[in-house]
């Protein structure tokens, strides 16, 4: 007689809102993905970019709204699929729930930590793509490196830059973000 095979579940928006709050894990395609704590760096960073993001949208009196994570952001409403980017930027604001964001933001930030490049390169690259986000950006610590992702007229056309350039951000046209100012900070 053969043995059962062993079912894998299948996991829902449901159960990632059901999880405790001290745990960080992001839902993809219905399975859970654990997120590495962040380092000081790291936040570092995510403070700078969201102080940035956040100053020119209020001196512009602009209508999106940055958010750091953790922000949940389910990017399709058809998906078991939750992440949190480090940074979410909305324009739309019939896009946020009291959980977060439901649909694609406009503009969304990675900062790399040594233990998910390959998450942040490939898996939310195609993820984001595939959901409609306007623009990507993966900051690499390490590398220190920035890399660029436009999504316009279905085609992609990454952009790469050092921590001593100043990086246009393609969903404002008078804003850039000059990382040798924290560059020198790290």
């Amino acid at each position: 007689m053969p043995l059962p095979q062993k079912q894998e579940k299948r996991y829902t928006v449901e159960d990632y809102y059901d999880t405790p709050e001290n745990v960080r894990l992001e839902l993809i395609d219905g399975e859970f993905y654990d997120m590495a704590p962040p380092n000081r760096i790291h936040q570092k960073l995510v403070a700078f970019l969201t102080r940035r993001i956040g100053n020119h949208i209020e001196d512009k009196g602009g209508d999106c709204e940055v958010y750091p994570a953790p922000f949940g952001v389910q990017l399709s409403k058809d998906d078991d699929t939750v992440v949190e980017p480090d940074i979410s930027v909305v324009c739309d604001k019939e896009k946020l729930t009291d959980r977060g964001c439901v649909g694609a933001p406009d503009w969304i930030i990675e900062i790399v930590l040594p233990s998910n490049t390959t998450h942040d390169y490939v898996k939310k690259l195609g993820l984001y793509l595939k959901a409609g986000v306007r623009e990507y950006w993966i900051v690499d610590p390490a590398s220190r490196m920035v890399t660029v992702y436009k999504h316009e007229k279905d085609r992609l056309e990454p952009l790469t830059y050092t921590f001593e350039d100043a990086v246009e951000v393609g969903i404002y046209e008078d804003f850039s973000i000059d990382f040798a100012d924290i560059s020198a900070q790290l």
